[in-house]
């Protein structure tokens, strides 16, 4: 075989040794290694970022996170944000930036709604899982016939936290009417003790007393929220809804407030109730989680009772009912969203959540009790919800709930307007808000 011959024949080969391997590269590309590829993609988890409030504790809440990471490698990111209005904002300047969080922890009933959450939220009302939601929380988070949220934590009762074992020290009864609450203040301030906490700085907190005197309204007008929605009410020609506004100012005038009302803020107040430097904080049951956290000895010392009003016969309490956990609508990871609200609300998700949270109230879902162990203040909760006297606070069975609530009421507490400017302020608020969202009869 001459040279020549020989050269060809080898180049030949060398050309068949190069095809075959390119043929071997393509079918391992689309063959094992490339399902081995896909496999490794398979497992790489879904994080999904979660808004929460700032003043929430993510004890419950991470602890059933880690679960679903563990069943279904979806990973949670918690975000925080403020409370109050510049949380609000917040959360309003996100959504209408596309710039919100997979998953978003946030108010039901009135402000909730004055999100548009149409545009923003996936409607949830085809989930099987929505059924087993109380009806009154579904309400608070639907628009129409659209479900839009599922609850992030037990409801609360708004009214009075106070300290137990200042009660007990000075020989005090729980008081069933405002002028009783008073008086027992009268003896707590001569006791050398701040009879009630004004946390100023966090403006937010100012608005719990005129929001927990609620029942009062209700119990004796129940169509006052209608009416209230629908135009055909105002704070400022209803006694009733204007002694709330009054309330805050008696207590200033009767000096019942702490000192520095503008520079105390939330936590300091929870300091304040705990270790007995004051005897009441008008709040809802929420801070208790936050209260064990930080001063696990005097937990049981922290108790509750209702915002009283003028009937002795008629105390009650006004209800919160939780923060809804909403679906970003322009979520990337929308189903795994969906999939981790319904593990959060079914029973394995509860079961974990109450493992490491005491219920702050009732819970929102069907079928599910308040544990043997929850706070004494819960305890003292239940009797109101027993007796039948209870009732959802007005922002979850009206839409309405002036932006400015709590900036009116800093302004009462602190005396730089009355009572009666302070309804016609808010009436005036609420007219704007009304008119943003389109309401019938407010044109």
């Amino acid at each position: 075989m001459t040279l020549l011959k020989k050269q060809w024949l080898l180049g030949v080969a060398v050309l068949l040794l190069l095809t075959m391997a390119a043929c071997g590269g393509n079918d391992s590309d689309t063959g094992t290694s490339g399902d081995n590829d896909s496999e490794t993609e398979s497992n790489e988890p879904v994080t999904l970022s979660l808004l929460v409030g700032n003043q929430t504790v993510l004890d419950g809440i991470e602890a059933v996170a880690e679960e679903i990471e563990e069943l279904y490698n979806i990973r949670t990111d918690i975000e925080l944000r403020p409370g109050g209005s510049e949380g609000d904002n917040l959360v309003k300047t996100r959504l209408a930036t596309g710039d919100m969080t997979d998953l978003l922890a946030y108010n039901s009933g009135s402000l909730f709604k004055a999100l548009n959450p149409e545009e923003y939220f996936v409607d949830l009302s085809g989930e099987e899982f929505t059924h087993n939601l109380e009806d009154v929380y579904t309400e608070a988070v639907s628009v129409g016939d659209a479900i839009y949220g599922i609850p992030s934590t037990s409801a609360a009762a708004g009214g009075l936290l106070y300290n137990r074992a200042v009660y007990e020290e000075l020989g005090l009864e729980v008081p069933t009417t405002w002028d009783e609450f008073l008086e027992n203040n009268d003896i707590i301030n001569e006791a050398g003790i701040t009879p009630v906490i004004a946390s100023y700085r966090d403006t937010w907190t100012s608005q719990l007393l005129f929001l927990a005197d609620f029942y009062n309204i209700h119990s004796i007008d129940p169509d006052f929220a209608d009416n209230f929605t629908n135009n055909e009410a105002k704070i400022a020609d209803t006694p009733l809804a204007l002694r709330s506004f009054e309330k805050l100012q008696e207590l200033l005038e009767r000096g019942h407030f702490n000192n520095e009302q503008s520079s105390t803020g939330y936590e300091d107040a929870l300091a304040m109730l705990a270790h007995g430097e004051a005897a009441h904080y008008p709040m809802h049951t929420f801070p208790l989680a936050e209260i064990r956290n930080t001063f696990p000895d005097e937990i049981d010392n922290i108790g509750f009772f209702g915002l009283p009003g003028d009937d002795p016969d008629n105390h009650g309490i006004t209800l919160w009912l939780p923060d809804g956990i909403y679906v970003n609508k322009d979520s990337e990871h929308a189903e795994e969203a969906k999939q981790w609200i319904e593990y959060f609300v079914s029973e394995e998700g509860l079961t974990t959540y109450m493992s490491v949270m005491q219920a702050d109230g009732p819970y929102m879902v069907s079928g599910v009790d308040l544990p043997e162990d929850s706070y004494e203040a819960v305890k003292e909760m239940v009797p109101y919800i027993d007796e039948g006297k209870a009732a959802p606070a007005l922002e979850f069975i009206s839409p309405l709930k002036g932006p400015n609530l709590e900036q009116i009421t800093v302004e009462v507490g602190l005396g730089m307007v009355t009572p009666e400017e302070a309804a016609i302020n808010y009436d005036r608020d609420v007219e704007r808000q009304a008119q943003q969202l389109n309401l019938e009869g407010w044109e």
